[in-house]
């Protein structure tokens, strides 16, 4: 029986990609207001290059959005473009719908429940909290903190250590293939995928396989399955 369930948090728990594009295009909109020289879509296409560039957990995007633009940082459109960026994230900052319905039912049911995710240790902790679903978490792992990415198996092991549980008895939710799914089941437990559209080639290789690896549409589907 399993002991342990385990939650990715981005597009697991609520929708990161949604907010995070309408937010940046509101900053951009912002800056672009009080003086950026760029329209709308060359701004938001030269702000996804940094964020590829420098990764979404860089905390100076905008920084070298002004950098690039003007040859020097602009303090007062930085100001503007993170605090609007902010102000929008904040108010869009929901769990998708039954998340903490379900979250409560697999509490009920006597699972632990924890969190593995690529991110920093902080700002993994404050998306928690303004969801308003911390407390229904018993650890918190970040490869942040340990130092792994996944899909490496340590931060699963890591994980699996604090919760004092087993692979065998543990299970990983997530949205995506390679980091949830595969970093899971190479530390051998099972996974279930949500919000997550495979490629024909991942559906085959699952089957070929055998893997212990569901896929659902809906968090809610969880109180059925576990």
């Amino acid at each position: 029986m399993l002991k342990a369930v385990f939650f990715d948090i981005d597009d697991t728990l609520y929708d990161t990609s949604g907010f995070a594009k309408l937010a940046r295009k509101a900053a951009l909109n912002m800056m672009i207001d009080a003086g950026l020289p760029l329209d709308s879509t060359e701004a938001y296409k030269l702000l996804r290059e940094i964020i590829a560039q420098k990764g979404s957990n860089y905390d100076k995007h905008f920084n070298v959005l002004t950098k690039t633009v003007f040859g020097e940082e602009k303090p007062l459109l930085i100001a503007l473009g993170m605090i609007n960026y902010h102000n929008v994230k904040f108010a869009l900052l929901r769990p998708f719908p039954r998340t903490t319905s379900t979250l409560i039912n697999l509490k009920s049911k006597g699972y632990r429940l924890g969190v593995i995710s690529n991110g920093i240790t902080i700002k993994q902790w404050e998306k928690l909290i303004r969801l308003g679903i911390h407390h229904f978490f018993d650890e918190v792992v970040t490869s942040d903190e340990i130092g792994f990415e996944k899909p490496h198996h340590r931060i699963f092991e890591v994980a699996l250590s604090r919760m004092g549980c087993t692979p065998e008895k543990s299970i990983m939710i997530g949205n995506k293939f390679s980091e949830d799914m595969m970093g899971a089941v190479n530390a051998g437990m099972s996974a279930i995928l949500v919000n997550c559209k495979l490629t024909p080639e991942e559906e085959e290789y699952i089957e070929k396989e055998k893997l212990d690896v569901k896929v659902i549409s809906d968090i809610s589907e969880l109180n059925e399955i576990l």
